[in-house]
């Protein structure tokens, strides 16, 4: 998916989600679907409307915590 490319285009409420939950493997769909909205794009997605969260995402995730709290 690459969240570090789409981060500025995530409102604070989906960055928050993401960063409430930096261990999340897999999007539920509700939150897939904001972020492709947001984007301006349809994100790869399973049966279920879910989107796999890559290890690179999850540590971009991770640094924005680390960032946002000195």
């Amino acid at each position: 998916m690459n969240l570090k490319d789409r981060w500025d285009n995530l409102d604070h409420a989906t960055q928050k989600w993401l960063l409430d939950n930096p261990g999340c493997q897999v999007l539920p769909r509700t939150i897939t679907s904001v972020i492709s909205k947001e984007c301006g794009e349809d994100l790869a997605t399973g049966q279920h409307g879910q989107a796999l969260v890559s290890r690179e995402d999850q540590d971009f995730i991770r640094s924005k915590m680390v960032n946002a709290h000195p």
